[in-house]
């Protein structure tokens, strides 16, 4: 079965973001356990590696997500592990948000009141954190399990001889699951948006009033706060927007396909917040730069040995030719 135009496009965007998500945060992931492993590790990494851990798992569901838009987004795979996808691809995408407001009360509180923010920085803060991010949304995201075993029209066969994954809900399935998209709209969007962007917004205007502080890091600090709303109001925003449209409208939005897509990007936007707010993300993306740098070089004076040798062997070998044919 051919994939149409617009899902083979949502198909590419999919195999981007996971070939340029997956090892990013995957560096990022490996900078992070070295500092957590390090005594007394800041309430901050750990949510910085709870971030990429969520980040990790929404990656590596993705190529279920490619799978479905290459049959069209009909659902070849079962009922059962459509169930598990759903709820572990969305609850990553959830977990995210209230993840990425804990980094950011982290960081006005370390600007804002730096002697009480070292007093109490321990690291069973962090873990706390992250337990009530990952309960919230996994929480949440257990109605996709709940919905796909209510009594449904999708397990029959449609015209692809394959069901929906997650679609094609019933009246019965639409009562229980809008209210609930309400729920999640207000809960695990509008709520850690805002607090991440009353945060960054003092963070940065104490940066910017401080003399003191370096250029560089008044930047990183502009940076930090600009694609982390980014993520918010480009990735995760439209599809949290599509919730409350279909909550007034009693129906899913058929543009929840391409909504996804977009909070799926969000994991190849998070490394940009790593390596704006962890020193050990800057320096493990540096030597791995100057890795890819070295490997480059080496191949480029590789392929100019070769070519020089090829160019020697092709001169021997016309020389040998016109001694014989002046002997003739």
């Amino acid at each position: 079965m051919m994939p149409s135009s617009r899902n083979l496009g949502l198909l590419l965007i999919y195999v981007i973001s996971f070939l340029i998500g997956l090892p990013a945060n995957l560096l990022a992931l490996r900078a992070f356990m070295q500092r957590v492993r390090q005594p007394h590790p800041a309430p901050i990494h750990i949510l910085l590696l709870s971030l990429t851990l969520a980040d990790l798992l929404l990656l590596l569901l993705l190529p279920f997500k490619m799978v479905e838009a290459a049959y069209n987004f009909f659902w070849p795979m079962g009922n059962t592990l459509c169930a598990l996808t759903g709820f572990g691809f969305y609850g990553a995408i959830y977990c995210s948000t209230w993840l990425l407001a804990g980094i950011s009360i982290e960081r006005y509180r370390g600007v804002a009141y730096p002697v009480q923010y070292k007093l109490s920085r321990r690291p069973l803060y962090g873990v706390i954190a992250a337990v009530v991010s990952l309960v919230l949304s996994f929480g949440h995201s257990s109605i996709v399990i709940v919905v796909q075993y209510l009594p449904t029209n999708n397990t029959e066969s449609h015209a692809a001889g394959f069901p929906v994954c997650y679609e094609g809900f019933t009246r019965e399935q639409l009562d229980m699951l809008l209210p609930v998209r309400l729920e999640l709209c207000l809960v695990l969007f509008v709520i850690p948006m805002a607090v991440t962007t009353f945060c960054y917004w003092r963070f940065v205007c104490i940066m910017l009033s401080r003399p003191k502080v370096e250029t560089q890091k008044r930047w990183r600090a502009v940076g930090l706060a600009a694609v982390t709303l980014f993520n918010f109001l480009v990735c995760f925003g439209p599809y949290n927007v599509s919730h409350v449209v279909g909550f007034f409208q009693g129906e899913s939005q058929n543009w929840r396909a391409c909504a996804v897509l977009l909070s799926a990007l969000n994991a190849c936007i998070d490394p940009l917040i790593f390596y704006f707010s962890s020193s050990a993300v800057r320096k493990a993306f540096h030597k791995w730069l100057q890795r890819l740098q070295n490997w480059c070089a080496s191949l480029a004076g590789s392929w100019r040995r070769t070519q020089e040798w090829a160019t020697e062997k092709g001169e021997g070998s016309l020389g040998v030719t016109n001694v014989d044919f002046t002997g003739d």
